[in-house]
């Protein structure tokens, strides 16, 4: 069997919705900006549905983002052979929310219910909104049930959590108001991991380390998908790296729904991304401008981190301290204004994910190099193996 478009989170139609003001066929695209161009053919056999026995024992593919020199294959322990001398590498501090939990209409109906927004921003606006121990904060989310759900409708998760339906969207997307009490992050303690659809199982006990980065900070759970280029690295692997000299700096950007959301507008240039809130420190953003007046190599760890530092450097012109949220979309013909290296994983079939890398680097050289893993058996997405592009 062979995966392409069809795997994705939301499970519309291939271009089933578009908002082009005109239909895409009528349209001459260049390739890439043309949707088709970024799909490839993937055995589901390499899709990694879980993560390898041991954190760290990943295979690396070494690619040179001038594409003059052919990829090569390597071991994630062999990273620091790799990186260009004196890099400072950015990784995105954010852990996973188990941010799914089940809970019953007032019909005795079962809800899937999962949380979009970030919960540290829930908790930062409901502290001065409780009366009498009972907080309320209006939150994006999923609502799936076997009927309608209704607006105005009440679904219940035990005696301390309920939610109010506000408003509907498409795809499930629903605006709510929630309303606890006690402690919210304890109720969402006991909630499931979001593992991302195209893994295709429940998630385990083992996902709720095994899902999320060794450096992540317990005060930034809340994201629904892990930075998952962060997830190769070991305490043991970051320690080396600073003992050979190389630099460390983290952000925050807390993953949205929107890296599963397909692109279904055939010009790629059309789609909209959805936002994601992010949190760069003046220490951060320093230790970021300092690396590049001294020419150093600047390594993303992950899209997450470059969309953090590309996205804000977009908006101000250069990389400073931020708070607030972020829809950036990196598609070829964007030009890096931070980063000069990309540690990443293998990409979905025409996702926004894969059309960032191929901005990174040429296009088809990249998915060339897609072929070549296929090929050679790399294993894909979130448990996948890494690639290093410089």
């Amino acid at each position: 069997m062979i995966l392409n478009h069809g795997h994705q989170a939301e499970q519309a139609p291939h271009l089933a919705v578009c908002d082009c003001p005109l239909p895409c066929f009528l349209e001459k695209i260049l390739s890439d900006y043309d949707l088709p161009e970024y799909n490839f053919a993937l055995p589901d056999s390499l899709i990694a549905s879980h993560p390898p026995e041991n954190r760290g024992d990943s295979r690396l593919m070494v690619l040179a983002r001038n594409g003059l020199v052919p990829p090569r294959d390597a071991m994630f322990c062999d990273l620091p052979s790799y990186l260009p001398k004196d890099a400072l590498l950015v990784a995105n501090n954010s852990r996973v929310l188990p941010a799914r939990l089940r809970g019953k209409r007032e019909s005795g109906g079962k809800v899937e219910f999962l949380l979009l927004s970030p919960l540290p921003l829930i908790l930062k606006n409901a502290a001065a909104s409780s009366r009498r121990g009972i907080f309320s904060q209006e939150a994006e989310c999923l609502l799936r049930a076997g009927g309608k759900i209704r607006i105005g409708e009440i679904i219940e998760f035990g005696e301390n959590f309920s939610v109010e339906v506000l408003a509907k969207g498409e795809y499930g997307k629903c605006w709510v108001k929630l309303s606890w009490r006690g402690n919210l992050e304890d109720i969402f303690a006991n909630g499931e991991i979001p593992l991302p659809p195209y893994l295709r199982r429940k998630a385990e006990n083992g996902d709720k380390t095994r899902y999320q980065t060794v450096y992540g900070s317990p005060e930034k759970t809340g994201s629904v998908a892990a930075p998952t280029a962060g997830l190769h690295f070991t305490e043991e692997m970051k320690n080396r790296l600073l003992g050979l000299g190389f630099g460390w700096t983290e952000l925050t950007l807390y993953v949205g729904y929107g890296t599963f959301s397909p692109v279904r507008c055939q010009d790629i240039r059309k789609h909209a991304m959805h936002p994601e809130y992010v949190e760069i420190s003046a220490d951060c953003a320093n230790t970021i401008r300092q690396a590049k007046a001294d020419g150093r190599p600047i390594v993303a760890v992950g899209t997450t981190s470059m969309r953090a530092m590309e996205g804000v450097a977009q908006k101000t012109g250069e990389i400073g301290p931020w708070q607030d949220w972020l829809n950036i979309f990196i598609y070829p013909g964007k030009r890096f204004k931070v980063a000069t290296g990309l540690l990443t994983n293998f990409h979905l079939p025409e996702s926004t994910l894969l059309m960032l890398v191929s901005a990174f680097a040429n296009r088809q050289y990249v998915l060339d190099a897609y072929a070549m893993a296929v090929e050679r058996k790399y294993r894909f997405f979130s448990y996948g193996d890494a690639m290093l592009i410089s």
